[in-house]
């Protein structure tokens, strides 16, 4: 029955229109209505092919959730600002250029989604949204990280993802309650000395950039947990590397690391540790230290042989060799109890240490 009267009242609205909506914008419309009747906390109004979002999407003032993603939106009504109870706002995938100011009135914001959009910008009413939590800007051709974002004030979590800035934002670290950080997929070439002062992430992505160092600093983010490094030009890491007794991932595939340094053995709450597609041709005796690993990927390197130590990863449930220049495994690959899975294969190993055949359960991936 209250499907009936929201549908009557939009078609009613439909005829007092000059000119027929699309489709598109007919569904969009009934969807609205339908919600205003409900008295709706949600509304789901992506993948229509909406080019606009009707006016009427002010008077949803229960509103909580807006998704109008995956849509052709090129701009936002002003009445999108009436929704004062709305917390999160899906906007990806859409044409957008630029926001209205009106976006500043939702007070209640806490995340806010436009990645894969248009914007070169941002309004400077953005910094009124005092419960901002989260913002995404991914995929939208920025150049340079816009001046409003250091106004907020409640923001934790901040995803830049390939856009194209080539300098590092140093003037964030005037935010020390971001938590997590993504740059990965920009154009960085060098980290300041200013990352040292991001004191308080537990999370930091700079994955598919053009770094070739770190510097000193990094040293100094003791909360970091998770480390995305991966796709860049790194040929070695610094002795700091060693201060991050935090982490617990650490990303590092797809670079030209040469050896690690001992100092890797001081991450004693690593979990997961990625060094796959380096140019690796030994492993330091420190890696055992590394007791709480649970998964090592060490595929596409110049493995030559394993160090003994190996044995002390006792919790390690993953171990991936595949694509070295093994010969032999050392006996003590046995001592790994809790190992699940072990890939071999593109090696030149020829036998198996017998204390392989210990492990319960074990699936080893060789000559398949």
């Amino acid at each position: 029955m209250k499907f009936a009267v929201a549908l009557t009242l939009a078609l009613l609205l439909l005829v007092a229109c000059k000119s027929a909506p699309s489709e598109a914008e007919q569904e969009a419309q009934v969807k609205i209505h339908y919600a205003l009747v409900e008295g709706a906390q949600r509304l789901d109004l992506s993948s229509l092919g909406i080019t606009a979002l009707p006016s009427e999407i002010g008077q949803l003032t229960a509103l909580e959730q807006l998704d109008a993603s995956h849509n052709q939106l090129k701009k936002l009504p002003p009445e999108i600002g009436q929704l004062a109870t709305l917390r999160r706002l899906y906007l990806y995938d859409n044409q957008l250029s630029k926001l209205p100011p009106e976006i500043g009135q939702l007070a209640a914001l806490s995340s806010l989604n436009l990645n894969q959009n248009k914007l070169k910008a941002l309004p400077s009413e953005l910094g009124q949204l005092d419960n901002l939590i989260g913002l995404y800007l991914d995929r939208n051709g920025l150049d340079h990280v816009p001046p409003v974002i250091l106004e907020l004030d409640s923001l934790r979590v901040l995803s830049l993802n390939a856009n194209q800035l080539e300098r590092f934002p140093g003037k964030l670290a005037a935010m020390p309650q971001l938590t997590n950080l993504n740059l990965s997929g920009n154009r960085l070439r060098e980290l300041s000395a200013t990352i040292g002062q991001f004191i308080n992430l537990g999370s930091l992505n700079l994955s598919s950039n053009q770094l070739s160092a770190l510097p000193p600093e990094i040293g100094q983010l003791a909360q970091l947990t998770t480390f995305w490094l991966y796709q860049n030009e790194f040929t070695q890491l610094p002795p700091a590397i060693g201060q991050l007794t935090g982490l617990t991932d650490l990303i590092l595939w797809g670079n030209a690391l040469r050896a690690l340094p001992p100092v890797i053995g001081q991450l004693t709450h690593l979990e997961r540790l990625d060094l796959s597609l380096n140019q690796l041709e030994e492993l330091p005796p420190a890696i055992g230290q590394l007791k709480n690993l649970q998964q090592l990927r060490l595929r596409d390197n110049r493995l030559r042989a394993l160090p003994p130590e190996i044995g002390q990863l006792t919790n390690l449930t993953y171990l991936d060799l595949s694509n070295n220049d093994l010969t032999t495994l050392p006996r003590e690959i046995g001592q790994l109890a809790n190992l699940e899975e072990l890939n071999i294969r593109d090696n030149a190993i020829e036998a198996l240490p017998r204390e392989l055949r210990d492990i319960p359960g074990l699936i080893i991936h060789w000559r398949e």
